[in-house]
Parts: structure tokens; C-alpha cells; sequence
């Protein structure tokens, strides 16, 4: 590696191997590297995602959804191995051009519609099925600002504290100090947050929790980077307060196994395509 502290940026920058948990998959350029369809089970839905924060987001909802009784959820969840490179088959960049997880197909109409991006995925679902996304103006655009303030604020606290902290190949302080402190100012947004309301978007419990728990309740659970001790969790009473809270509903519960294949044994189901898998 190269000593950050002597770095000077050319003038054009040029693609060098950079190291790193990630590095066998990290390239400048989109599209696929290998020809391979994806496999379709027998649900109009099919998931292909990996049980990281923003793929239990969707088996969350789904599962939520089937709690509720709706049939039409039922789903085939195929585990994509992204550091192996399946996100880059010519399949899975036609279900999503960016290449990320998790990626949704529903063939329940005339032809197969492609739904990506986590939040997306979310919306989609909620409006499909009428359940977790309020209907009322106010309720409806509060839940929708905490959804777009996840998806936009996470990125600093994966992307950013979560790669310079747990996976880049060195340890940088600057990168580190400046990750950390945007991640703990997020934690004290929702901490204040939570000081006046049950769930995020308010009373009730709805898609902008499902989007958020996997995240940032994880990192008050200690269950993110394992960084509980260094950014201080403790400080965010009631932020655990709705995190536990989450964390024990049935379907949660079940929706965090689907497509995991670290941790422990009884929490693994890598695919899933029945109900009975979880069981």
C-alpha cells in the first residue's frame, strides 16, 4: 500500500489494486463478467440477496407481509455470493444493472418486473400489498423521509465507517475519525428521535423501521463491525429501547435467517422456498 500520509492524487486517476476484504470484486466498470441465468423457483417472487443490512431489510418485509396473511407473499429467496462475483452474472445485472443485492423479480403480472434497491424494493412491496406504508399524507411522508434518510445516510456508516474500520487492509485514523463521528451523529438523530416516539415514523410500525433496524439497531446490538465498545452504544438508551423491541417480533426473527450463512448454525438458512424452511 501506498503511504497514505505521502499520497498525492494524479492527475488522472488510474485503476491499481487496492486490497482489502473486497478487493478480488472491486472494478471501474459495470456489466456482466460471465453468463449465467438466474434460477426461478415456483412463487411469482423471486429474491436473490445476501443476509447483509440491506438484504434483511426485504426478507424482514416479506416475511412481515406473509405474518399478516398475505399469501401472494410467498417467496423463493436464491443466495447470491457476492464475493465470490455472482452479482456480475449477465442474470442477476439484468434483474439489476448496478450490480448489488438484494434484487427482486416479481413474475406475478403478464411479464417479469424488476424491482432494485433495497428501499425501492420496500416501497414496492408496501404498495403491492396495501401493509406498512401509511396512506394518510402526513403519516405517509413522514415514514418516506426516514426511509430516504436510511438510504441515504447508511452509506457513510457501511461504506464508509464499516470499510475503513472493519475491512480496509490498513487502519487509517483520519478516514476512521471522520466515519466514526458521522456514524455516532446518525445514532444521536435517531436516539432523539426515539426519545418521543415508538417506532421511527411514529405509533406505528412500518416499512422506514424494516429499513433502519438491520442498520443501525444491529450497531446498538453489537451485531455490526463488531464496533459496539468503540462508538459507545450504550449512549443510545432509546435507540436499544425500538431496537430490542424490532429484534423480537416473530417475523424478524425469521426474515434475518434467510440467505445468512455466517453466525450461528440454527440462525443459517442460505435459501429459502417454503415457510417450513425457517421452521
Amino acid at each position: 500500500m501506498t503511504d497514505q500520509s505521502k499520497y498525492v492524487p494524479p492527475k488522472v486517476w488510474e485503476s491499481a489494486a487496492s486490497g482489502g476484504t473486497f478487493a478480488n470484486i472491486n472494478r471501474p466498470v459495470a456489466g456482466p463478467t460471465h453468463e449465467q441465468a438466474l434460477p426461478v423457483g415456483e412463487h411469482p417472487l423471486q429474491l436473490y440477496s445476501l443476509a447483509t443490512p440491506n438484504g434483511v431489510k426485504v426478507t424482514i418485509m416479506l416475511e412481515e407481509l406473509l405474518a399478516l396473511g398475505h399469501k401472494g407473499a410467498e417467496y423463493d429467496a436464491w443466495l447470491i455470493k457476492i464475493n465470490e462475483g455472482m452479482q456480475f452474472s449477465s442474470g442477476f445485472v439484468e434483474a439489476n444493472p448496478n450490480s448489488k443485492i438484494p434484487a427482486l423479480v416479481d413474475h406475478s403480472g403478464e411479464a417479469p418486473l424488476r424491482v432494485f434497491e433495497s428501499g425501492s424494493i420496500l416501497v414496492y412491496l408496501a404498495e403491492k400489498f396495501g401493509a406498512f406504508l401509511p396512506t394518510e399524507l402526513r403519516a405517509r411522508t413522514e415514514t418516506f423521509n426516514w426511509l430516504f434518510w436510511q438510504m441515504g445516510s447508511a452509506p457513510f456508516v457501511g461504506g464508509g465507517f464499516g470499510h475503513f474500520y472493519a475491512y480496509a487492509p490498513e487502519k487509517f485514523e483520519y478516514p476512521i475519525n471522520r466515519y466514526a463521528m458521522e456514524t455516532k451523529r446518525q445514532l444521536d438523530v435517531l436516539d432523539r428521535l426515539l426519545a418521543g416516539r415508538r417506532y421511527v415514523a411514529g405509533d406505528e410500525y412500518t416499512i422506514a423501521d424494516m429499513a433502519i433496524w438491520p442498520w443501525y439497531g444491529g450497531m446498538v446490538r453489537g451485531e455490526l463491525y463488531d464496533a459496539a465498545e468503540f462508538l459507545s452504544v450504550h449512549e443510545y438508551k432509546n435507540v436499544r429501547r425500538w431496537a430490542d423491541e424490532v429484534a423480537a417480533r416473530p417475523a424478524v426473527i425469521r426474515g434475518r435467517k434467510v440467505n445468512r450463512v455466517r453466525g450461528k448454525p440454527e440462525e443459517q438458512v442460505p435459501e429459502r422456498h417454503d415457510a417450513a424452511d425457517l421452521d
